[in-house]
């Protein structure tokens, strides 16, 4: 059983490898969950994700007072009513601040369970055990919890860590072909603000990596995750070096709000804002010209989108920009390459540079 943990002073915590564990194909690491947890017991999950493994979780639970919550499948539903439904079954219920809650799912029900976490009684511990590449690589990894707002994703939410967070590779089995790249976007990302030689990997695998060959895939998991863990642990509550990790989000998160929330995928919205990110820098002159050709290749091969949807316009996109949760009084502060493997926060914002990335990408000067 392998683990990585996140160097967080008292609150550090466990990503613990668990292969076939919530798959129920393998129980013999259970006491992992149990060390974890008091007697009682709140699931979340969704829709999905509940009909394939709520039943082997609850199995590993044993005779714990467990409690269930189902949410509907989506980003759509990542909203402050999800939250008053959790805290409602909870007060219901009768769940006191010894009680523990379990995420069971995907990145939307992971940032909704942990958000929910953090308000209840003012805070409750709360156990990640995510079921998709994207929230295993990123959302269920260092206690950022949010929900949307019609005006811009994640903008209400809070810092809270989890106690623990347990990956079983075996639930990516089940994911579509969609959902699966959607959560290599998250990769691209980590290796190209991080580690070109984890670029070099992804491109020397990429065959491998699409056909979801396991040991690979572990490799991997890991390997984004020991990244992120290491940024996280530096910079908790990303004041300084962990904005570092929104790579192509201030971009892709404008997609997403102009595009409404589902109908595309946030990894979708990510590799899109990647390409738009590198596009920037290379028109600032702090990347070299071939780079964006070569995170094309990479993002295309993991067939993701490097081209946006029709329709969004320059003046919206500029709007939905500055409301990015980087931006401060001052005004936009964007992540930049300086090179594939190596990435910066600026707030000297190039506006030619910038107008001209819209403008190709746009196709609305």
């Amino acid at each position: 059983m392998k683990s990585i943990t996140v160097e967080l002073a008292d609150r550090s915590y466990p990503i613990v490898f668990c292969p076939g564990l919530v798959t129920g194909t393998d129980g013999s690491e259970q006491t992992v969950l149990a060390a974890a947890m008091g007697d009682s017991i709140f699931i979340v999950s969704n829709e999905t994700v509940a009909g394939l493994y709520l039943a082997p979780l609850k199995k590993l639970l044993g005779d714990r007072k467990v409690d269930v919550y189902i949410m509907p499948d989506g980003e759509a539903y990542k909203t402050l009513d999800q939250i008053d439904a959790i805290i409602g079954k909870l007060l219901a219920a009768g769940h006191t601040r010894e009680t523990t809650l379990i995420a069971l799912g995907g990145g939307v029900v992971g940032d909704v369970t942990g958000f929910a976490a953090a308000v209840y009684q003012r805070g409750v511990a709360v156990i990640q055990v995510p079921t998709t590449l994207l929230s295993q690589v990123d959302s269920s990894v260092g206690g950022k919890t949010a929900v949307n707002h019609p005006l811009g994703k994640n903008m209400i939410g809070a810092f809270h860590q989890p106690k623990m967070v347990v990956m079983d590779v075996e639930t990516l089995k089940t994911l579509s072909p969609r959902e699966f790249s959607a959560g290599l976007a998250e990769i691209v990302k980590h290796a190209a603000l991080a580690d070109w030689a984890y670029f070099q990997w992804l491109q020397a695998h990429q065959d491998s990596i699409m056909s979801r060959d396991s040991a690979c895939l572990m490799t991997m998991i890991e390997w984004s995750c020991r990244i992120k863990a290491e940024i996280v642990a530096s910079d908790e509550t990303e004041q300084g070096r962990r904005a570092l990790l929104n790579l192509g989000h201030t971009f892709g998160h404008a997609i997403e709000t102009l595009s409404g929330y589902g109908l595309v995928l946030h990894g979708e919205a990510v590799a899109m804002g990647l390409m738009m990110a590198a596009d920037y820098s290379v028109r600032s002159k702090t990347l070299f010209e071939s780079a964006p050709a070569q995170l094309a290749r990479l993002l295309t091969a993991f067939s993701l989108p490097t081209v946006l949807p029709k329709g969004l316009i320059k003046a919206d996109f500029l709007q939905a920009m500055g409301r990015d949760k980087k931006a401060t009084a001052e005004g936009l502060r964007l992540v930049i390459l300086r090179d594939l493997g190596r990435a910066d926060l600026t707030s000297q914002i190039d506006e030619a540079a910038l107008e001209q990335t819209l403008a190709f990408f746009l196709n609305n000067p």
